[in-house]
């Protein structure tokens, strides 16, 4: 697993239930070391072994968890790098969920050696998609479902997702878009201020 993944999860824990809470987990997964660098890759059942130890802690359901660090990806202040490179995607919502078929390449551009599942965008009707998650990264439809609600909210529309099931390997999200301009959505300038 690539340690930017390893540190997407560390931050969300230290952030969102503290640091002893992640010294705990990284201490009962017998690691070795409590912080990961963002630049290694780790043995993926490290990372399983991690959510695994947290969920326990947490008394949580890993897919509830996974959607609770996809929210926290896009809407904590300290991920606005990756908040950045989503709003990238488009100028409203539609067209960012258009923009998901090429997520995997633009992370790569990003980071050369991180290899995001590819996503496929069916379009139902002009509110109703299907996103398909192929498989590569256990948890990640359940990471997707978190970044489509707060990337939602960040354009001011009001959408409802769901996990619609699978075919074969491959994980499918159901978006409802129910209106498009529901509230203002968060200030996003094309330039980084300093």
């Amino acid at each position: 697993m690539h340690g930017l993944i390893n540190r997407a999860v560390q931050s969300f824990v230290c952030g969102t239930y503290g640091q002893s809470c992640w010294i705990n987990v990284t201490e009962a997964a017998e690691l070795g070391f409590s912080e990961f660098e963002a630049m290694l890759v780790y043995d993926d059942e490290m990372t399983l072994r991690v959510l695994d130890i947290l969920c326990a802690k947490l008394k949580r359901p890993r897919g509830e968890l996974l959607e609770d660090l996809g929210t926290y990806l896009v809407s904590h202040p300290k991920m606005e790098g990756l908040r950045r490179l989503l709003r990238f995607g488009g100028e409203t919502y539609v067209e960012f969920l258009h923009s998901l078929d090429d997520l995997s390449d633009r992370a790569r551009l990003a980071v050369s050696d991180l290899t995001l599942p590819v996503l496929e965008l069916r379009e139902v009707s002009h509110a109703e998609f299907q996103l398909y998650c192929y498989p590569g990264l256990k948890g990640y439809s359940s990471v997707m479902v978190g970044v489509l609600r707060a990337i939602a909210d960040d354009y001011g529309a009001l959408a409802m997702l769901s996990h619609a099931g699978t075919e074969g390997e491959v994980e499918i999200i159901s978006i409802v878009l129910i209106e498009s301009a529901f509230t203002e959505g968060r200030q996003f300038d094309l330039g980084a201020r300093g």
